[in-house]
């Protein structure tokens, strides 16, 4: 097995694998719904990455890096929580970048467009993992489907399929509530302690 044991290979891991830890940290962060589990999943990764690395033969250094990430939390989620790993049969057994806010925004905007983000943040976490995971390769890390076909170890099918369920079941966490019907109030009699009512 081949380890990293120089400068030299310590140096190249370092050039390739460093500029990815962001990408790295937010796949974890989503499959484990946890800063700090997800922190724990990226330095896991990390260490069996840099472990193997004279092993990279130079392909692309990103999707090899999010592969490690995404078994290792799986390795972690069947250790930790068992329960969380409930996968939905596609078949085949194998967030939108945020716009920067205008500068005039008022106090009101800001609220409405941070409640919006932290209800599109709430759809996407309650997703089912299968799901979350290649949405989260796809709109927030924005991966080829061929590359997320590659970490996921699924068929590029299976990736665009589960891509589409993650998307309608987003827009139909995301719609607006049924708009509340008015109350319909009737009056309940009160009792006069004779048992009838007045």
């Amino acid at each position: 097995m081949p380890v990293v044991d120089d400068d030299t290979d310590r140096r190249r891991f370092e050039r390739f694998a460093l500029p990815h830890l962001d990408a790295a940290y937010n796949l974890a962060r989503w499959l484990t719904r946890n800063d700090q589990d997800a922190q724990d999943v990226v330095q896991e990764a990390c260490l069996r990455a840099m472990h193997y690395f004279a092993s990279f033969r130079g392909e692309q250094a990103r999707p090899w890096l999010l592969t490690i990430v995404r078994h290792s939390c799986y390795a972690w989620l069947r250790e930790n929580r068992p329960a969380e790993l409930v996968h939905f049969g596609d078949g085949d057994d194998g967030g939108v970048p945020e716009a920067a806010a205008p500068s005039a925004e008022g106090p009101h905007e800001t609220a409405l467009r941070n409640a919006d983000r932290a209800r599109l943040n709430q759809a996407i976490a309650a997703l089912p993992i299968d799901f979350r995971e290649v949405l989260v390769l796809r709109e927030l890390e924005d991966l080829p489907y061929k590359d997320i076909a590659r970490i996921a170890d699924i068929p590029i099918g299976t990736v665009m399929s589960r891509l589409s369920r993650a998307r309608a079941l987003l827009r139909e966490a995301l719609q607006p509530a049924a708009p509340a019907r008015a109350a319909v109030l009737r009056a309940v009699p009160r009792s006069t302690g004779t048992g009838e009512p007045t």
